[in-house]
């Protein structure tokens, strides 16, 4: 029976109205994106507020620390707490310090008497470029070892995953430790003391503190490749694609190696971001004039505006890195897009 022989009451099942696959998936993607972003700025928002009102927990006066060590009297008090807007209710300070953020106004130091923008500003390209140096460390490392170790099975793979196991263990301070006794103090290759001058100097200076800081990210990247490509290496798809001839690199690379770029990624986003927060411990160490060591001087000293900013840039920059895994995902991954677009 044809389309037109069918009966009036009977639906014509045959008569579809095509839809355009990407055009229907399009609505769907802009939906997983604003959603992602609607969650960064609701994940934000509650961390200013954990951020501004923790300050109201800890014991101590601002401004009395300003004046310690000298007997205050009560109209330096006044003053004080009138000039850095102490005077005002909670939720005005919050507003007018999250007003401040938006136009890129964070405060005053209440130790360096200057804005906690400058103070930061300061500080902030010795940090970044640690983190940075350390995540090209962890990937290009992590990777190459997580690789080495999945296709060459044998004492190869345990002596690798044994290695891995004991660098994983270490913590950073004392990585640090046994870095410098071993290629500043005895070879002498590596300063162990500033951040030097100069792009190379800077790399030169940071290679030891990079490593120190990434060494147990370095273990668990590796772990996490070996792993991933372990899985991948048994699927059907890679057996059919080496039964017709591919080489064994071409299908690593190809249908290995981007299949298990899924979770190496996502754990990777994460650990990246959680550098800045592991950095205070390795500045300290190496005498780095960075927002880590800053963070805990403030915290001594009561600078809350300065102690604000840093956990609100070390927030930011861990929400937007997982944020912009979550979205690159789906590019590397065929089967998450799909996933997500019959949300």
């Amino acid at each position: 029976m044809s389309v037109m022989d069918a009966p009036a009451g009977e639906p014509r099942s045959t008569q579809r109205h095509t839809t355009t696959p990407g055009r229907a998936a399009r609505p769907r993607r802009l939906r997983f994106v604003l959603g992602k972003l609607f969650s960064l700025l609701l994940t934000l928002f509650i961390a200013s507020l954990a951020v501004f009102f923790s300050r109201f927990l800890v014991p101590g006066d601002p401004a009395r620390f300003l004046l310690r060590g000298r007997s205050p009297k009560p109209e330096a008090l006044v003053e004080i707490t009138r000039q850095f807007g102490l005077d005002k209710p909670a939720w005005e300070q919050y507003l007018n310090w999250l007003g401040g953020i938006l136009h890129g106004d964070w405060g005053r130091s209440l130790t360096y008497r200057q804005d906690v923008s400058d103070v930061l500003l300061n500080r902030l390209p010795t940090t970044l470029q640690l983190v940075a140096l350390a995540a090209v460390f962890i990937t290009l490392l992590g990777l190459l070892a997580g690789i080495i170790a999945s296709l060459n099975k044998g004492f190869g793979d345990r002596f690798i995953l044994v290695t891995l196991t004991a660098a994983g263990a270490v913590p950073p301070f004392v990585a640090a430790i046994a870095l410098v006794a071993l290629f500043a103090v005895q070879l002498g290759w590596f300063p162990s003391f500033g951040s030097g001058d100069g792009f190379l100097g800077r790399v030169w200076h940071l290679t030891l503190p990079a490593l120190a800081l990434g060494i147990t990210y370095i273990a668990f990247v590796a772990r996490v490749t070996r792993s991933s490509m372990n899985e991948q290496l048994v699927r059907e798809h890679v057996e059919v694609a080496m039964s017709r001839g591919l080489t064994r690199s071409s299908v690593v690379v190809r249908h290995v190696l981007r299949n298990a770029l899924g979770p190496i990624l996502t754990v990777s986003g994460v650990m990246i971001a959680g550098l800045l927060v592991s950095s205070a411990i390795i500045e300290q160490t190496f005498g780095l004039t960075g927002i880590g060591q800053l963070l805990v001087q403030s915290i001594d000293r009561l600078d809350f505006g300065v102690v604000q900013a840093i956990v609100m840039v070390v927030v930011t920059a861990f929400v937007v890195v997982n944020t912009v895994v979550d979205l690159l995902q789906p590019l590397i991954d065929p089967r998450i897009a799909a996933g997500t677009e019959t949300r």
